[in-house]
């Protein structure tokens, strides 16, 4: 039997680079999707991963994706994991460009994607009984919080984008599943949202026991997409156990009471 195919979308670092890795671990085929061709490479050549240098919140860079991957051969699995937060401005008080930026990659770019790879997704699951569509999306799509404005909606919405994809795909053997993480330690994710600011950054997880890593997360990806065809995991949130909620998050030591 053939190896499943799955395409990762953000897989230069984070939870896309951990998610290619865990499923090439597990004999997945795998091509892994971002705009750093360096950090591409470098991956493919320490996974021996496919990949495909492209810009998801770019059309023609989306069209020419599905082109190659239509061209490779199956794909069984779509990991919607492209995605950003800029800026923790107040509503009030936040650039309306930072939220188009963030509207862009984390639910516009969904869409993009989905739509260009459901024709491929319904092709494999005709032949191997299903197909799954799993998108990453986060807790802040779930619980807002002061000054989450822009980053709380966008994450909604791709939420909501997942409810009615599920919806919509009802009587299909394509599975729609969401992974919701909270604190998740990685290299870039709080860089990026504070424009470079290493302190700001880096003071998100200070002194926080054991927020998740990267690989958690790549964890509950995996399973979900490996459980048997007729278990479908709609939404499954994870968090550190010391972040109880995205704005309650302890600092120092966890002890019994």
């Amino acid at each position: 039997m053939e190896n499943r195919r799955a395409v990762v979308t953000g897989a230069s670092s984070g939870i896309g680079a951990a998610t290619v890795r865990l499923l090439r671990e597990h004999h997945w085929d795998v091509v892994g999707v971002a705009r750093r061709a360096d950090r591409l490479e470098a991956l493919a050549l320490e996974t021996g991963a496919d990949i495909f240098v492209a810009d998801v919140t770019v059309q023609r860079d989306v069209d020419a994706l599905r082109d190659y991957l239509d061209r490779l051969g199956p794909v069984d699995a779509l990991v919607n994991n492209a995605g950003g937060a800029f800026g923790m401005a107040s509503v009030e008080e936040s650039l309306a460009e930072d939220w188009s930026r963030m509207f862009d990659v984390n639910v516009v770019a969904v869409k993009r994607v989905t739509s260009a790879l459901l024709p491929l997704l319904r092709a494999s699951s005709a032949q191997s009984g299903g197909s799954d569509i799993l998108t990453v999306t986060s807790i802040a799509g779930h619980v807002a919080y002061e000054g989450g404005g822009g980053y709380n909606a966008a994450k909604f919405a791709a939420h909501a984008l997942m409810q009615v994809l599920r919806l919509e795909l009802a009587g299909e053997p394509i599975r729609v599943l969401e992974i919701a993480p909270g604190m998740v330690k990685t290299d870039e994710f709080s860089l990026v949202r504070f424009g470079g600011d290493r302190a700001r950054a880096d003071a998100v997880y200070d002194n926080v026991p054991k927020p998740l890593s990267a690989e958690d997360v790549a964890e509950s990806i995996v399973h979900a997409l490996e459980l048997p065809r007729h278990v479908n995991l709609d939404l499954v949130t994870i968090k550190p156990v010391a972040q109880a909620a995205p704005h309650k998050v302890v600092r120092g030591t966890l002890t019994p009471r």
